[in-house]
């Protein structure tokens, strides 16, 4: 019995070293396999595109709401009356100085010509009648057979006759004048509108109305500066002239081009502007009267500016602001004054420097003091 217990025994302490022993050499396994392990991996840093700031010459413009005006328009209609007799123009087309619109029907007129003209001839023979008549008294009076009241009565007939034959003379002038204002041209090159009287129509004397014809090239468009931009206006006329460009609706770019030609001696006292206009070249009649467009007045050059894109800017309670690349590449704020814009650039008037490079985008993912990875982009157009 004592045997047993001390074999049962020496069994339990063996278990328990065993059991010892197998704890120690888990414990030495996971200690050995701690120091081995790699590394934790590095925090994550943001890529941002950056940019170099724009050094150059800005061209400062005015902007203003503008019309078009034609420098001609007219009212097209006859000079005698008349039966219309053809339209030799279609309406809305574009027509030459003397294109040939409309014709009257000529016939009166052309009888009254020719009437005239041979009223001319009789006169003319009458004449030469009168100053051969007065020849031979002249002789007559020197032999003395001719009593100075016939001689008289043969010189007042020859008067008479130079002013018959000139009276001829103006109605055939005003014949050929009536006969061709029974044709009416273009007084100058244009765009006619349409036809108001038909074919047919017994036109009056300036009473009937038979078209409209308006000058489309060159031709005004008339805005309304302030009266606080009269002072850089005036400066930018002194210095020459004033290129103006033209915009349509939806443009970006100016697709007309034309020069400052005139402003008004007043300024409206209700609105506080001026009217002002410019003479724009329309070869292609882009341009129509009553059009609304934009205007931009080159009133000087600003040098050495300094511009940045515009998706760059970014807005806060405290204003507009650019994320720059600071030390050690982390982002820098920088609160900046704005100035005029030149397509896709913005030009900064304080708050950065020619040296900084501005971050482009991801510009919601990243904030002040934030590490960041530059991307260099390409230089922005000038």
């Amino acid at each position: 019995m004592r045997r047993w217990k001390i074999a049962l025994g020496t069994a339990v302490a063996l278990g328990a070293i065993s059991v010892a022993s197998v704890h120690f050499l888990d414990m030495g396994n996971l200690s050995g396999g701690a120091a081995g392990a790699a590394p934790a991996p590095a925090a994550f840093v943001m890529p941002v595109p950056v940019v170099n700031v724009v050094k150059k010459t800005l061209p400062i413009y005015l902007d203003y709401a503008a019309r078009v005006e034609s420098i001609r328009s007219i009212t097209l209609q006859a000079r005698v009356p008349g039966y219309l007799q053809e339209q030799n123009a279609a309406d809305g087309s574009d027509v030459k100085q003397g294109d040939l619109l409309y014709r009257i029907a000529p016939d009166d007129y052309q009888a009254a010509l020719e009437q005239a003209k041979a009223q001319v001839q009789r006169d003319s023979a009458t004449l030469d009648y009168a100053k051969s008549n007065l020849g031979r008294g002249t002789d007559l009076a020197k032999a003395g057979y001719l009593d100075k009241d016939s001689f008289d009565q043969r010189t007042s007939n020859l008067r008479a006759a130079q002013a018959a034959l000139a009276v001829d003379q103006a109605a055939v002038r005003t014949a050929e004048l009536n006969l061709g204002y029974a044709e009416i041209k273009a007084p100058f090159s244009g765009r006619i509108g349409r036809n108001q009287a038909s074919v047919g129509t017994l036109v009056s004397v300036a009473g009937t109305v038979l078209n409209t014809l308006v000058q489309l090239d060159p031709i005004y468009v008339t805005f309304n500066p302030s009266e606080s931009d009269l002072v850089q206006i005036g400066q930018a006329k002194a210095a020459g002239p004033i290129a103006v460009d033209v915009l349509l609706p939806g443009e970006t770019q100016p697709s007309q081009k034309g020069e400052l030609t005139f402003i008004d001696n007043t300024i409206d006292h209700s609105t506080g502007t001026i009217t002002a206009r410019a003479t724009i070249g329309n070869a292609k009649f882009t341009l129509l009267p009553g059009q609304y467009v934009r205007v931009r007045l080159h009133v000087k050059e600003q040098p050495n500016t300094l511009m940045v894109p515009q998706v760059a800017l970014g807005s806060s309670q405290l204003g507009k602001y650019l994320y720059v690349i600071g030390k050690g590449n982390t982002v820098d704020q920088k609160l900046v004054s704005l100035g005029p814009t030149d397509g896709d650039l913005i030009s900064v008037t304080s708050g950065i420097s020619e040296t900084d490079q501005v971050i482009t985008g991801n510009l919601q993912k990243i904030g002040p003091g934030m590490p960041v990875s530059p991307l260099p982009q390409p230089k922005p157009a000038s």
